[in-house]
């Protein structure tokens, strides 16, 4: 059956087609069944919607991806036939049932997922049925390779060293001392990092407020072989490309099914060619992971899934209690950062960054066991770590002069004060965080909170708990509002009601 074009320029992120509500009844076409549409020899797959009034009948309107692939103009012809749904749906429903997948059944599904042929009812399917159900490492392993086949590889040689950080900890801004140390030490690490979806920042969005984090692969390729090491946007590479897909379903329905978590951590790093990668993992109330047998039994897998992909796994189970670092935002983060390589900044941010990369120098076998602390604090102390860290920011087009100073904070600000005397029983990572993006962070990289105490402090009344930072005042008025509802810090069983 032939249509006339009309042109419909949104970008949807998969082919679109529109019908009248008459012409799919005629077809017996509903909502997201599948069309292939072709013309002047060429043809693509489109999902279906349909309209009473958005388009006559005899017309039908493509989105941008549909113009881009066949090349039609408004007014153009196009044959429209009804096509079958991918065989992925069935292992979708399979899924759904319980049953476990095989490596070529997964293989198929996230293929579907890349080529944008699953509807987006279909994906989340996928997502709550791996959610429900879980997945066995056979599928797994099966999974990650799949993301891996379907996405960019990047061959940086031999002895690559990596580390991941499941997140859920408000700072924690390791990566960026990390990097610069094992780099230092003459190792390769290319830090492929996450910009931020739920939290005030990513390492990605950080590390923007010193450089550049977006490169395709030649240029990462001649930044890592230049200096040893990059803190970049894994999302510009096309690594694991399904991950990013499965990700945007995971987020409104807050579905994190860990099958889908391990493959989608190492699949990136296998992309890169990682042989030794440390898996940071913080545990307790707050966190993602609530407990040590959660968190054991997580390390488990990720060691085992490492096993299967020839890649050797370490996973270290941290404090994830309270925020890592004084600064929450992009630019607050990146200058606690700098401060640690100048030997100076918080020292909870400085310790748990030598643990780490002493246990990267230590499992790629650069130095002794129970000596990677040491040599690690030799390379910051000596300096070495903040020039190499120099070197990555020049190397990524940033000011290989930058100093702490250097980094501009939001111009608006107001400081919330204690209203008792007592210690500090905690601070709440997720409530701070809030707070933080009630500030405008991360689109606001100079937006955030800035925290003056510490778990454990003892505060009287009028002293500064945080700093709240922000380019616009209204947004300082969101945060302040949100501190009221949410109370992100205890002090001395009391919860703070009161603001100064």
């Amino acid at each position: 059956m032939k249509f006339q074009i009309k042109n419909w320029p949104i970008e949807a992120g998969r082919p679109i087609a529109i019908l009248n509500h008459e012409d799919a009844k005629d077809l017996g076409l509903y909502v997201s069944d599948r069309v292939e549409i072709s013309y002047d020899g060429a043809s693509t797959v489109a999902l279906i919607d349909t309209t009473k009034s958005f388009v006559s009948e005899g017309v039908i309107a493509v989105s941008k991806e549909v113009v881009d692939i066949l090349g039609v103009k408004v007014g153009n012809e196009v044959e429209l036939h009804r096509t079958l749904r991918p065989q992925s749906v069935d292992y979708i429903k399979k899924k759904i049932r319980g049953e476990a997948l095989l490596a070529s059944e997964l293989k198929v599904i996230v293929q579907d997922i890349v080529a944008n042929n699953l509807s987006d009812v279909e994906l989340s399917a996928f997502v709550t049925a791996g959610y429900i159900n879980g997945y066995n490492m056979d599928e797994v392993v099966g999974l990650t390779n799949s993301m891996v086949e379907t996405g960019q590889q990047i061959d940086f040689g031999d002895n690559i060293v990596d580390k991941h950080c499941i997140g859920g900890v408000a700072g924690n801004r390791t990566t960026m001392i990390i990097v610069p140390i094992i780099a230092a030490a003459g190792l390769t690490i290319p830090k492929t990092s996450s910009r931020a979806i739920t939290s005030p920042a990513g390492t990605a969005d950080t590390m923007e407020v010193l450089a550049k984090v977006e490169f395709n692969i030649d240029e990462l390729k001649d930044i890592v072989d230049t200096v040893g090491g990059c803190v970049i946007w894994g999302g510009s590479l096309n690594l694991a490309p399904a991950d990013d897909k499965i990700i945007r379903v995971e987020y409104p329905l807050s579905l994190d099914p860990q099958g889908q978590v391990l493959a989608s951590v190492m699949a990136k790093k296998k992309s890169v060619g990682s042989d030794y990668v440390l898996v940071d993992i913080p545990m307790g109330k707050g966190a993602k992971v609530a407990d040590n047998e959660a968190a054991g039994q997580l390390a488990k897998q990720f060691i085992e899934l490492g096993k299967r992909l020839n890649i050797y796994v370490e996973c270290l189970i941290t404090d994830g209690t309270a925020p890592i670092g004084a600064g929450i935002g992009p630019a607050l983060e990146a200058r606690d950062c700098l401060l640690v390589l100048d030997n100076k900044g918080p020292s909870d941010l400085m310790n748990k960054s030598l643990d780490l990369a002493g246990v990267l120098l230590e499992l790629s076998g650069s130095v002794k066991r129970n000596h990677g602390r040491s040599a690690a604090e030799k390379l910051l102390a000596s300096g070495k770590a903040k020039k190499k860290m120099l070197e990555i920011i020049e190397a990524q087009g940033g000011n290989p002069s930058v100093k702490p100073d250097d980094i501009k904070l939001g111009e608006k600000k107001h400081t919330i004060k204690a209203d008792c005397k007592g210690r500090i029983r905690y601070i709440d990572n997720k409530k701070i965080s809030l707070v933080a993006r009630a500030a405008g962070a991360p689109k606001d990289k100079s937006a955030g909170v800035y925290l003056h105490v510490n778990v454990g402090d003892c505060v009287k009344a009028g002293d500064p708990l945080f700093t709240i930072y922000s380019k616009a005042n209204g947004k300082i008025d969101e945060a302040i509002k949100m501190v009221e509802k949410l109370q992100p810090i205890n002090i001395g069983g009391v919860i703070l009601d009161t603001l100064t």
